[in-house]
């Protein structure tokens, strides 16, 4: 066999064994993966039951309720388009209160309520670290 048809066979190898690896990998990954939705996403499509799910959206105003067992919380998440219940169970996030961004992962009930496993508060876009703001303000200083 010739050098040239012998680095063909190589490099061919060497193609199909990176995409039998990278289906190996996704094949594991499957049941793992979280997808994300928003509750207009979850109103369009329906409820994606059965599997875990993450849901975003904004914390409605006036709808985070604290049981009286001072651990589980009842609360709306909404994009403005449509709105969906949710309950978790735990400590909440600091940055965790109405009309601000939460990321809820767990999964739908088929009466529609998500059951949150785990909360993630977002903050505002425009946060920034104190040094670097105070950074931001000596720059713009000197500049001017």
């Amino acid at each position: 066999m010739k050098a040239k048809h012998q680095r063909l066979t190589l490099a061919l190898l060497a193609v199909g064994a990176v995409a039998g690896a990278g289906a190996l990998a996704l094949s594991a990954l499957k049941d793992q993966a979280s997808f994300f939705y928003a509750p207009s996403d979850v109103a369009k499509a329906g409820l994606p039951l059965g599997r875990a799910v993450r849901l975003g959206g904004m914390v409605a105003g006036g709808s985070v309720k604290r049981a009286a067992d001072g651990v589980t919380v009842h609360f709306i998440v909404t994009d403005g388009r449509a709105t969906t219940p949710v309950v978790f169970a735990g400590i909440v996030p600091d940055l965790f209160r109405e009309r601000s961004g939460v990321v809820a992962e767990g999964a739908f009930q088929p009466s529609g309520l998500f059951v949150a496993s785990n909360l993630l508060a977002k903050h505002d876009e425009k946060y920034m670290p104190p040094q670097v703001a105070g950074a931001m303000h000596e720059t713009k200083s000197l500049v001017q």
